[in-house]
């Protein structure tokens, strides 16, 4: 990859995982159902008057529009309004890679590999081993909230698969239209009507910029950029950097609102991480762990690990 586009993915991974402590911010102004229909509003108006036809079967906006919009959205902001720590939400919802894979294995009949079912079960692992750490995970349900978010988040990604869209920007805005509506009736009964007039009415300066953040910056600037590297690179030249979205994560949760790492989190952590990783890898990736390759050559333990300077490329 170009420098310029490593650094875009890594900006683009920030903003996801800064986006959990902004959403925190967020749900001290609104309700979390409200929040995530202003949120999708804002992703969808204005810019659905611009973008055009998002030139993929309606059946598939809509379907992503509820699954990852409507329940992945709302259980997210439901289970952190309840008390699921930001830093500790940023890193059970990549179980969203374990439940891609269950779903694609069921629903498209794509048979895991062997790899990919050793990474599931280590990050199914790590996800389980977080859940222990009640004083760094919060409460069961909250827990169990974002488990669910990071399962329909799994259905989004196969749905998005089958629509398979040439513009993720221009998909995503058209997705952001779905959610609104559904997500304020749904508020109206279980939030209560009132309330959501008076967080609407009494929106202060920090709720605001919460919903344009995660709108314009993680919805539209997110997936817009994300689209852009996909399809200038493969995806498995891609995919990794999006192991950096818990890191940055937890890292902000940590800055920002003080919340703990213990060891049991870091350890779950790095169980989540390397799952991820090691289900990322394709046949012939790494060539020692190919059928009759070569077993790498080992440095003898005085060699010089640095090679010299004439043997160093010059950009």
């Amino acid at each position: 990859m170009k420098p310029a586009h490593v650094a875009l993915a890594v900006v683009v991974a920030a903003v996801w995982g800064v986006n959990f402590v902004v959403i925190d911010v967020g749900l001290s102004d609104f309700p979390p159902l409200l929040f995530s229909a202003v949120r999708f509003t804002l992703a969808a108006v204005p810019a659905v008057f611009f973008v055009g036809r998002p030139r993929v079967a309606w059946r598939w906006v809509i379907a992503v529009g509820i699954a990852l919009g409507v329940l992945k959205f709302g259980f997210l902001f439901m289970g952190m309004d309840s008390g699921m720590p930001s830093g500790m939400a940023s890193l059970v919802l990549q179980g969203q890679a374990v439940f891609t894979v269950l779903f694609a294995a069921v629903l498209l009949r794509e048979k895991p590999r062997k790899v990919q079912v050793a990474g599931m079960l280590l990050a199914t692992a790590g996800i389980v081993v977080a859940g222990t750490d009640s004083g760094a995970a919060g409460p069961l349900g909250p827990f169990l909230m974002v488990v669910g978010a990071a399962a329909f988040w799994g259905v989004s990604n196969i749905a998005m698969r089958k629509a398979s869209p040439p513009d993720m920007f221009r998909f995503m805005v058209w997705v952001s239209v779905v959610p609104p509506i559904p997500l304020a009736l749904i508020s109206v009964p279980y939030e209560g009507w009132h309330k959501d007039i008076t967080a609407l009415r009494d929106i202060s300066w920090g709720g605001a910029g919460a919903a344009l953040y995660v709108a314009w910056g993680a919805t539209l600037f997110g997936f817009g950029v994300w689209g852009f590297l996909l399809r200038t690179y493969d995806s498995p030249t891609v995919a990794p950097f999006s192991l950096l979205v818990p890191v940055f994560g937890l890292a902000a949760a940590w800055v920002f609102q003080g919340e703990r790492m213990t060891l049991t989190t870091s350890f779950a952590a790095a169980l989540v991480v390397v799952g991820i990783a090691i289900g990322m890898l394709r046949p012939g990736s790494v060539p020692f762990l190919r059928r009759g390759a070569p077993l790498p050559a080992v440095a003898p333990a005085d060699a010089d690990p640095m090679p010299a300077a004439e043997d160093t490329p010059v950009a």
